[in-house]
Parts: structure tokens; C-alpha cells; sequence
């Protein structure tokens, strides 16, 4: 059993998470340009009349696959490899990260005095197995004024994140109630990723 595991993933809240949990990881992430590109929109593209669930599941398993080739391609030594995805869901709209600040604005007065739920996918490729779990949590957002998007909105945060908000960061001020896995919702649940890696053989 090797002693660590490669994360495919570039977002820092997932490596302080797995690091809560003690387990020594190396990165697995794609070039940015060259032969090895990969592209990361096509991936998360929704399919027509796709469910949350399904969508969230099925591009956690797209991005594995893609770092198992990618570990394969530049012969790095075998170890197992993360992965995971977040979603929002407003009913069965799909709010991803936002395009731009505008983009933002509109997913936030969407979700604000309404319930959605955050679903996040974690899946790890253990030589031939694939092992898989799915945590889906339900978020309260107060009312919102335009003024409060607005300013939300200025302070960059909801760029790069699903359903354009952390709620590790100020965003936490608008959020009335929540329900399920905090981790979960801040991207890589603990209890979920935990047992899967226990399953790998991991002392978690």
C-alpha cells in the first residue's frame, strides 16, 4: 500500500480538508497549455435534462479518468488518485461557477430567501476499483438586496466557486440554515472521503 494519494484537484480548500484528515497527498493537476491541455469546460458541460445528482457524479467520474491518464502518461508511480465535484442546485436548475461578476450576481439573486442543495461527488480510482459517494446538503440563503449581491459580488469570492458563493467566507452572513455536511459543502465531504479511503486501506 503506498503512503500517499494523488488529489486532482486545484481548489486549496480540498487540500486543507484532506489534510484534516491526515493523509499525505502530491497533486495531479493538468497543464495549462501544451499537448497535455485538457478541457475542463467540456467536462462540466450539463447534459439536456440532466438530474444534479447524475451531473455532479457523472463529471467526478470524467475528471478521475482524466487523472488517471494523465498519472499514466507522465509514468509517475502508482498511488491511489481523488477526485471530487460540487454542484448547486436550485430545483433541478444546475448553478456552476460563474462566468463573470455578472453571471454572479445572478445566481445569488436566484438562491437568495430560497433553500438549494450543495451536492458534492468524491470518487477514488484504487488500482482497478473505483470507489464512490455522494453528499448532498441543503443551504438557507436569507433575502438579498441588490446592494448585498452587489457588494458580495465586489469582493471576488463567488468567482471560481458553484452557485457563485464559499461558504467559508462572507457569505456566511446571508446563510439562514444548513443542513448536512459543512466539508460537503465547502467541497470534499470529510465523512464520505474518509470512509473511501479507509476502503482503499488508508488509516484515516
Amino acid at each position: 500500500m503506498p503512503d500517499f494519494i494523488y488529489l486532482a484537484s486545484q481548489s486549496p480548500r480540498r487540500r486543507q480538508l484532506l489534510e484534516q484528515l491526515g493523509v499525505a497527498y502530491q497533486l495531479l493537476l493538468p497543464n495549462v497549455d501544451g499537448d497535455e491541455a485538457e478541457d475542463a469546460e467540456a467536462i462540466e458541460a450539463v447534459l439536456p435534462g440532466e438530474a444534479p445528482a447524475a451531473y455532479v457524479q457523472r463529471v467526478t467520474g470524467l475528471k478521475l479518468d482524466a487523472a488517471v491518464a494523465r498519472r499514466e502518461r507522465r509514468g509517475l508511480p502508482e498511488a491511489p488518485i481523488l477526485c471530487s465535484d460540487t454542484t448547486v442546485a436550485l430545483g433541478d436548475t444546475i448553478y456552476g461557477k460563474p462566468d463573470d461578476a455578472v453571471h454572479a450576481a445572478r445566481m445569488l439573486a436566484a438562491l437568495a430567501g430560497h433553500e438549494h442543495q450543495v451536492l458534492t461527488a468524491v470518487a477514488l480510482q484504487h488500482g482497478a476499483r473505483r470507489l464512490q459517494a455522494l453528499s448532498v446538503s441543503r443551504v438557507t440563503f436569507s433575502a438579498m438586496t441588490p446592494a448585498q449581491i452587489d457588494a458580495y459580488v465586489a469582493t471576488g469570492e463567488p468567482l471560481g466557486k458553484a452557485g457563485a458563493y464559499g461558504i467559508q467566507g462572507r457569505a456566511a452572513a446571508h446563510v439562514e440554515h444548513m443542513a448536512g455536511s459543512y466539508s460537503g459543502i465547502m467541497g470534499l465531504p470529510m465523512f464520505e472521503t474518509a470512509n473511501l479511503l479507509r476502503e482503499a486501506g488508508f488509516a484515516v
